[in-house]
Formats: structure tokens, C-alpha cells, sequence
């Protein structure tokens, strides 16, 4: 796998879900804090720690979900400023100044939203929302579960096409890969697969206590994902991406352009 940055110790676990979990113990635990924030119109897992981080409202139940802010989805296509970060960046200086003591924990993100249909985030977003929740102390998430190995096809990580480097990356996946020409799904390649990968700093904080996850990082699944890791650099995936995505953008830009015309 392909990391920047002083992301160099892994955590295996089973899913997206367990994966989120972890990261926001590590991020409450490292940061001192409790509050996290998220995006709306995200998802992050259907367990009891994620659901509070998810927010669309087909997958939310009565359960208490407290000390999580959900911000301003900077969608640059439906948004209320457009594909400006600024203002959307400003929204989750107001929830931390407004809404909290000051300090939180972390914020957690897709770099593109998966279950919410596949939206990009206004280009420079995360820059200012990484600086703004790294000043009030907490750490910064990418929860790369659907956009991660080269999935968005001009870069092997989702948040690099957002010129950042995070504190903690979550992946995970296990939906397979079922022939040589399908866009493939996950590490797992139908076993179940996930991953949290940090700095050396943040994961001393796992030492106070035992982490540990009965299956997480088992010999048949590791097998399993280093496979699909050598599928995807042998057999270049990546660059199928690339192709199969630069073509689908392109008939729905030419999709977009007969509907504005029929507007005008």
C-alpha cells in the first residue's frame, strides 16, 4: 500500500464500521476530547459508535448518538456556496466555537461520499477544515473505505486529489472483484477485510489498554488482501479506473449540458 506521511502502524479489524470505531476511540483518546465532527449526507458504518457519525436518516435509529456535530456537506454541485470551501469550511468553525468547548476530538470524512451518492467534496475543503480542527486539538479522518486503491482512478488514496495527508486512515471492504474488466470493490475481495492506519504517536495511545479483535488480521484474509493488492498493481486497475470514470464523466457532462439547454 501506498502511504504518505508518518502513517506507518496498522490495525486490522473486519469492516468499514469496526474500522470507524477504532479510529474515533483513537481520536477521543489521543486528543483528550469527546466531540467528533462529521459531514451530512455521510456514511461511516451502521454500528453503535458509527451510527452517530452517519448522517443520512434511512440508516438512523432512536439510540443516543450525543457529542457528534454534523457540518455543512460542501457539495460544489448542490451546495449553498457552490464549490466555495470557504463557506462550508466557516460552518465547522461556528459548530466548534458555538457548539463545543472550543476543543473536539477529530473530524471525519469521506473524500467522496459513497452511500450519498458519489459526492465530491468542493476542491480545497479539507486544507481548511484540517487546519481549523487540528487548531481546536483534534485529529483528521479519512474514511477511504469506498475511494481508497485507486479507486478514483487519478490517485491511489482519495484524499490525495484534496492535497492533504490525514492523521488516521480507515479502509476496508469486502464486496469481490468478479471479473478482469469490473471495477473492483474493497480489499477483502469477498472476505471480510479492514484496516486502520496511523502515526506511531497516535497509536501509543492504544497502549494504556488491550486492543484487540478476535479475527481482525486472521492468515486466510490477510492472504486474501495481499492478493487483491498485487491484482491491482499487476493488472493495473488503477488506470482502468481512470478510463472507465473519465468516460462515464464525460457522457454525464454531456447529459448535464442538453438538460441545462432545455432550461435556458
Amino acid at each position: 500500500m501506498n502511504f504518505l506521511g508518518n502513517q506507518c502502524v496498522v490495525y486490522f479489524v473486519n469492516s468499514g464500521s469496526e474500522a470507524n470505531e477504532l479510529a474515533m476511540l483513537m481520536a477521543r483518546l489521543y486528543s483528550g476530547n469527546l466531540e467528533m465532527i462529521s459531514l451530512r449526507n455521510s456514511y461511516h458504518g451502521g454500528s453503535s459508535g458509527t451510527i452517530g457519525l452517519t448522517a443520512l436518516n434511512t440508516w438512523k435509529y432512536s439510540i443516543p448518538q450525543g457529542e457528534i456535530h454534523h457540518v455543512i456537506n460542501p457539495d460544489p454541485y448542490r451546495g449553498i456556496f457552490g464549490s466555495d470551501p470557504t463557506g462550508y469550511a466557516k460552518d465547522v468553525q461556528d459548530h466548534i466555537d458555538y457548539g463545543t468547548s472550543g476543543k473536539v476530538a477529530g473530524f471525519v470524512s469521506e473524500t467522496i461520499q459513497g452511500v450519498g451518492g458519489a459526492v465530491e467534496l468542493a476542491p480545497g475543503y479539507l486544507k481548511l477544515v484540517y487546519d481549523i480542527v487540528r487548531k481546536a486539538g483534534g485529529v483528521c479522518i479519512a474514511d477511504e473505505v469506498q475511494t481508497g486503491f485507486g479507486r478514483t482512478g487519478s490517485h491511489y488514496w482519495g484524499f490525495e486529489t484534496q492535497g492533504v495527508i490525514p492523521d488516521i486512515v480507515t479502509m476496508a471492504k469486502t464486496i469481490p472483484q468478479v471479473t478482469p474488466n469490473s471495477i473492483y470493490q474493497g480489499i477483502g475481495n469477498g472476505l471480510p477485510l479492514g484496516a486502520v492506519v496511523t502515526t506511531p504517536e497516535i497509536a501509543q495511545v492504544m497502549a494504556q489498554k488491550i486492543q484487540f479483535n478476535t479475527f481482525g488480521g486472521n492468515p486466510v484474509c490477510s492472504a486474501g488482501g495481499l492478493e487483491v493488492l498485487r491484482v491491482i498493481d499487476q493488472e493495473k486497475r488503477q488506470e482502468h479506473c481512470a478510463a472507465v470514470g473519465s468516460h462515464l464523466i464525460g457522457r454525464l457532462r454531456e447529459l448535464q449540458r442538453s438538460h441545462d439547454s432545455n432550461l435556458s
